[in-house]
């Protein structure tokens, strides 16, 4: 067929299509030579290598099976037979019988021999082709009786048919049924069964069979009986995918040629209908990369897009998406009329084309848009046109912006919205800079415009998972990574290597990236040591170590050992401690959200998590799970850390962290623990004498905040926050010194430093008051500190250990900059 196809929807195109030229051009770049061994395109014909990688296609893994399977595995009637059977596999494999012959393939050849020679044509009836059937039965009913095929080809000298021909069907393995007819017996069956009479070598027939596919195979599909340009264009598409480094899809190609079958039309109209007919995601994924590439071959025959000149082709612009390869593996496309200024949808677009970020970011860029659109949109004019913005129109779209709500009606977090407004202010700039955007100077963003972040609840504990609930998970461990499929690799090898990722997550506290991406050689031994080499890429800071449990290091030992004897570990992840699901994966190792979804379905599926709360009834409170995924674990870390008293100096340099506040955002003291703690040491304070000077919470919470060796409770000091000690911090002498346990370490680290410095004085030959005054300050905090020890000495066991850890909670808070100072005010003398 060479007539060119012209759907009837072409009306409804916001442009006209040259489909002829079109079609021409499609036959241009269509190599009949892709794939040899694959592709025949005299009869548009792909027949996969089940061999190939590039192919998703593969036997039954049982053998003697003719199945074809789109992964490694079995074949329903292979596991259906076994169950019934109920015998291990490596049993079924012995006692399966394959089929006698492949379904569709032409029946054994007819039973008339003579001289030795075998009739060459098909048997249809009682074993014997159709023209000797006839013979047979004719000769039958002339003898009055049944004539066995023996005797019948004895009496009348039967003389046996030459082979046929094969098949005129392109592609088709079958012989002919005689001579006489241009199909085979399988073939013959269609033609009958749509509705047609006679078998006879007739130009009708021949005609239809030219357009008929072969029977097909679960690894062949076939184009024939599509018009010219719908199969041109998914012939294009197919090889299109194969540069972009896709994965032939011989299941889903089936699915695709069916559904356009029945619409008969251009992918350019018919996009949209065909998605509606896929039934599988991967289906709907190959349609979608198929209908991409069809577009931007017509972009470059025609010069323009039939979506309109806001659609924004995420992929053509050269957008990264979230795999490392940085090729987007989902195609995606967005629609800028969303965005009610036109300027504002062309500085969009053009800052997505020359910055090329990433699809995450762009959608930030793009909702930014989006919303401050709307509200300028509120305005007269509705800010179309560029010289008419001004301040007003900045500020409905920070206001928009500040108050704006997700789907279900929340308004977004604060930094959510902070990085909105940043973003849309970053994209006027560019605009302003490009050149695509002369607006007056009053449309700018002023320093009053900015997004507070609101208080947080003091008694939120951060994203932690509580030690209670890690300890319920690590005795479920035994059953994550059941039922996950990953790659070729065996289901043993997976649950194994998604409990040893976890493990490593759970005890070294990293980042879920800097877990999966992890070294094959990632222990490092230095005497009794044992460190975990890791890579911080957010830091950009490689091979940093991590001391590390020997438990974890027997759990990294034993995958490590596994790794070695795994078979079908994809090559590019030779490095790698843990593989990645396939080498044309757009990454080299497990990926984050492959690790992610695991852990998802492991927790959503265990059968008992609890919390340490009960409700009103006692009866314990469910843990809630979306509370669970792999960076709380990160959290978890610097909180187990903190309650143990680690320095905030070493945590930080345990997480990798520049700065301590960055630190001191992992974990928190809760303000129902920090109240506590407060209310246990007030009964502790004591005067600088040692002697026990009770006070209530409040006045402790008022003196603590003041100098660095305890509370006090000089007025004019407790005003100035701690700044304006009369006698210069010499605390130990001081009638309103109001030291408690929680500052012990504070006061014992100062007495040193006084000895320090009292070394200092002699060796300078410093005066004797100098010398006198440091020793009696040295005696007097070293007083304090007995007298304290002491005390807390005589207290039972149960209360020394509450004391210590509400003065451990006291010096975190402290040590993490959370105890604010008091509200004061100072006011001068005039009143003013």
């Amino acid at each position: 067929m060479t007539t060119p196809l012209i759907p009837a929807q072409q009306t409804l195109t916001p442009v006209g299509i040259d489909w002829e030229g079109w079609q021409n051009w499609l036959g241009d770049h269509v190599d009949p030579a892709w794939r040899p061994g694959e592709w025949d395109q005299d009869c548009w014909l792909f027949t996969g290598d089940l061999d190939s990688p590039r192919t998703a296609a593969v036997g039954c893994g049982t053998p003697g099976c003719r199945a074809i399977l789109a992964s490694r595995g079995r074949c329903r009637s292979c596991t259906r037979a076994r169950e019934m059977r109920g015998l291990a596999w490596e049993e079924f494999d012995v006692q399966f019988i394959p089929s006698a012959r492949p379904r569709g393939s032409d029946p054994a050849l007819c039973e008339v021999v003579r001289d030795s020679v075998r009739c060459g044509r098909v048997g249809i009836v009682a074993k014997l082709c159709q023209g000797h059937v006839r013979s047979w039965r004719r000769h039958c009913r002339q003898q009055g009786r049944r004539l066995t095929i023996d005797e019948w080809v004895d009496a009348f000298d039967i003389k046996p048919f030459p082979l046929p021909p094969e098949c005129s069907v392109g592609g088709c393995w079958n012989r002919r049924i005689s001579e006489k007819s241009p199909v085979c017996a399988y073939h013959q069956r269609r033609w009958l069964a749509a509705g047609h009479k006679g078998t006879a070598n007739t130009p009708q027939l021949r005609r239809w069979a030219a357009e008929q596919p072969p029977l097909l195979t679960a690894a062949q599909f076939s184009l024939v009986q599509l018009p010219p340009p719908l199969r041109l264009e998914l012939a294009y598409g197919i090889q299109q995918r194969d540069v972009l480094g896709s994965t032939m899809q011989p299941f889903a190609m089936r699915a695709i040629v069916s559904a356009a079958l029945a619409t008969r039309t251009s992918l350019l109209l018919a996009a949209d209908t065909l998605q509606r007919r896929m039934r599988t995601s991967n289906e709907k994924s190959v349609l979608r990369q198929l209908t991409w590439s069809v577009h931007q071959g017509y972009i470059t025959f025609s010069g323009h897009d039939l979506r309109g000149e806001d659609h924004f082709d995420l992929r053509a612009a050269g957008l990264k998406g979230a795999t490392r390869s940085g090729r987007r593996k989902q195609l995606g496309g967005v629609d800028l009329a969303v965005i009610p200024q036109p300027w504002l949808r062309r500085i969009l677009k053009r800052r997505a084309e020359a910055e090329k970020p990433t699809g995450p970011a762009f959608r930030r860029w793009l909702r930014s848009c989006v919303i401050a659109g709307q509200g300028m949109n509120r305005l007269p004019g509705g800010g179309i046109d560029t010289a008419a913005l001004d301040f007003a129109h900045m500020q409905a779209a920070f206001d928009e912006i500040a108050a704006a709500v997700d789907q279900d009606g929340h308004r977004y977090g604060a930094g959510y919205r902070i990085d909105l407004w940043t973003a849309f202010c970053q994209t006027i700039d560019f605009g302003r800079l490009a050149g695509l955007l002369d607006a007056p100077g009053s449309f700018i963003r002023r320093p009053s415009q900015r997004i507070q972040d609101e208080d947080t609840n003091e008694d939120e504990l951060g994203k932690a998972i509580p030690e209670h609930v890690i300890r319920q998970l690590d005795a479920q461990l035994a059953s994550l990574g059941t039922g996950v499929t990953y790659g070729a690799m065996d289901l043993a090898h997976v649950k194994a290597m998604f409990q040893t990722a976890y493990v490593v997550l759970r005890d070294s506290g990293r980042r879920p990236l800097e877990v999966v991406s992890l070294p094959r050689n990632c222990l490092e031994r230095e005497r009794d040591e044992v460190s975990l080499i890791w890579n911080n890429h957010k830091g950009r800071r490689m091979r940093r170590r991590l001391p590390i449990t020997s438990s974890t290091v027997a759990a990294i030992e034993k995958w490590q050992a596994l790794r070695d004897t795994l078979p079908d570990a994809p090559s590019v992840s030779e490095p790698y401690l843990f593989p990645a699901i396939t080498s044309a994966g757009g990454s080299d190792h497990l990926m984050s959200n492959n690790f992610s979804a695991g852990m998802r379905t492991w927790v959503g599926n265990l059968e008992t998590l609890v919390s340490d709360a009960m409700d009103s009834e006692g009866n314990v409170i469910p843990f809630d799970r979306s509370l669970i995924y792999p960076y709380a674990f990160r959290h978890s870390f610097a909180q187990r850390h903190a309650d143990a008293g680690t320095p905030l100096d070493v945590l930080r340099d345990l997480m990798d962290h520049d700065d301590p506040k960055t630190t001191m955002g992992y974990y928190r003291v809760s303000l129902e623990r920090k109240r506590k703690a407060v209310k246990t040491l007030s009964l502790m304070v004591t005067d600088r004498h040692g002697t026990a000077t009770h006070c209530s919470s409040t006045s402790y919470e008022q003196r603590s905040v003041a100098v660095p060796f305890g509370g006090c409770t000089e007025p004019a000091n407790v005003k100035a926050g701690g700044h304006a000690c009369p006698i210069r911090f010499q605390c130990s002498g001081c009638g309103f010194y109001r030291p408690d346990p929680s500052y012990l370490p504070a006061i014992e680290d100062h007495a040193n430093s006084l000895r320090a410095d009292r070394e200092k004085a002699r060796a300078m030959d410093a005066a004797s008051f100098v010398i006198d005054n440091l020793t009696a300050q040295i005696n007097s905090y070293e007083d304090v500190a007995a007298k304290m020890r002491k005390r807390m000495a005589a207290l039972p066991k149960d209360e020394q250990a509450e004391l210590e850890e509400a003065a451990a909670v006291l010096r975190r808070v402290r040590a993490g900059g959370d105890h604010k100072l008091l509200p004061l005010t100072v006011v001068s003398k005039n009143g003013s």
